[in-house]
C-alpha cells in the first residue's frame, strides 16, 4: 500500500521561506513521478511542481524561480523548497505519486496516490 506523508507546512510572512517534505513508502515502481499540488479555498487543485525518477522537473509558471522540487532517493522523500512566498501561495499543499506516463505527469488525473495535505499560510 502506497503511503505519502507530508510535513513542513506553516505560517510565514510574505517574502519568507518554507520547505515541504513528502515521505513515500510502499511504492514499488521503478519508473514514477511525484508531484506537489495545491488547493486554495474555492479553487481547483493545481499542479505546482513535479519530478520523475530520472530527475526531470516541471513547474507551474506562477512558482518558477521561487520553488524548487528535489528528491532524496535514499530516504524516498520529495521536497518542495519555497522561497519568496506570496500571499497567493496560501493553500493546502498535497503530495502525489504514480507511475511515469509517456510525456510526463502533471494533471490531477495523472496521479493516483495522494497524501493528506499540509497547510501553508502566507500573510502580507
Amino acid at each position: 500500500q502506497v503511503q505519502l506523508v507530508e510535513s513542513g507546512g506553516g505560517s510565514v510572512q510574505a517574502g519568507g521561506s518554507l520547505r515541504l517534505s513528502c515521505a513515500a513508502s510502499g511504492y514499488g515502481y521503478t519508473s514514477y513521478c511525484m508531484g506537489w499540488f495545491r488547493q486554495a479555498p474555492g479553487k481547483e487543485r493545481e499542479g505546482v511542481a513535479a519530478i520523475d525518477n530520472n530527475g526531470s522537473t516541471r513547474y507551474a509558471d506562477s512558482v518558477k524561480g521561487r520553488f524548487t522540487i528535489s528528491k532524496d532517493y535514499a530516504k524516498n522523500t520529495v521536497y518542495l523548497e519555497m522561497n519568496s512566498l506570496k500571499p497567493e501561495d496560501t493553500a493546502m499543499y498535497y503530495c502525489a505519486a504514480d507511475i511515469l506516463f509517456h510525456g510526463g505527469n502533471w494533471y490531477v488525473s495523472d496521479f493516483g496516490y495522494w497524501g493528506q495535505g499540509t497547510q501553508v499560510a502566507v500573510s502580507s
